[in-house]
């Protein structure tokens, strides 16, 4: 049995399976959320971040194969199991980012089983990241108009789109395609007449030196 209010995360994008489980799982004694696909969970997370996560493997928008993945970067901490009706046994499976493996159909004494022998393994949380932390793209193409395309990773969801390069060499800022966080970047190409490191000497400067100094006669 687990400690009074223990927390839990349940993912599947089933709904008759969220709430079976949720009833269960509240009845002894966890405080129990649940979300509909991965990216709605990371969403939960942000909000309050349980002490256990039990996602579905197969889901759309975001499948527990990512999120697991991104969960385990981000939120170590968090103690995972991943579900699914497609694989068999009570191990994670090769690939899969989670400290156990719950088949679904099973009964939920094995379920419990599972969520009470997880291995207490201490990783360590990578440092938060700041909203306004610049994220720097490196652009190498010799493509550089302004309609030519970068890549950018978003930070929160880990996954991938194409903003186009736009013009500028300073802070910028564009919307995740699929969790809508707001990402500050800024492009460094190798062409560049001002590159990251000139760039950085040139805020430090400006740090030590006011506005205002151009203004003083000598």
């Amino acid at each position: 049995m687990p400690a009074t209010q223990a927390t839990l995360l349940i993912v599947d994008d089933e709904p008759s399976v969220r709430l079976t489980l949720s009833n269960v799982l509240a009845e002894v004694g966890y405080s129990v959320r649940s979300a509909g696909d991965g990216l709605c969970a990371l969403h939960e997370i942000q909000n309050e971040v349980p002490k256990l996560l039990l996602s579905d493997l197969n889901m759309p928008n975001m499948s527990g194969f990512e999120l697991l993945s991104v969960v385990r970067r981000r939120f170590p901490a968090i103690r995972t199991i991943a579900m699914s009706g497609s694989f068999s046994g009570n191990e994670a499976h090769s690939g899969v980012a989670a400290d156990g493996f719950y088949q679904k159909g099973s009964s939920i004494a094995a379920l419990l089983r599972i969520m009470e022998t997880l291995p207490q393994t201490e990783r360590k949380a990578q440092p938060p990241t700041s909203p306004d932390e610049l994220l720097w793209i490196h652009h190498n193409s010799h493509d550089l108009s302004p309609d030519a395309s970068i890549t950018i990773t978003c930070p929160e969801c880990m996954r991938s789109f194409s903003q186009s390069l736009g013009t500028g060499y300073l802070k910028r800022k564009a919307d995740c395609i699929y969790c809508h966080c707001s990402i500050h970047y800024a492009i460094v190409q190798d062409a560049d007449r001002m590159p990251l490191q000139a760039y950085q000497r040139q805020k430090a400067e400006a740090m030590r030196f006011p506005q205002s100094a151009h203004n003083l006669s000598y």
